[in-house]
């Protein structure tokens, strides 16, 4: 995810898959159900102003649709949520 300066505009997609996922009719068909699923969920749960890339994986094609949706829609919230602080080891109890 990358946010654009000043963040202006709609989110933007890119879309890749490598040859893991399958030969090139797998591919495809796994890029084009991850557009079709951005399409749908972007615009309602992307940031404006933002770039994500989606990584087709060998289970996108055969993935139930709306398995496929439930998981951008999580994916999208949690990149949009405030990032939680990580503990410092100085904050952590001493265990000994």
């Amino acid at each position: 995810m990358v946010t654009r300066e000043p963040a202006e505009g709609p989110a933007r997609a890119g879309f890749t898959a490598s040859k893991k996922v399958g030969n090139s009719v797998a591919r495809n068909r796994a890029r084009r159900r991850l557009k079709e699923a951005v399409r749908q969920i972007l615009p309602l749960h992307g940031l404006p102003g933002t770039d994500y890339v989606f990584i087709a994986r060998a289970g996108t094609a055969a993935r139930e649709w709306e398995a496929l949706l439930d998981d951008m829609k999580s994916a999208l919230l949690s990149l949009a949520a405030p990032a939680r602080p990580r503990p410092n080891a100085k904050d952590k109890p001493d265990h000994g």
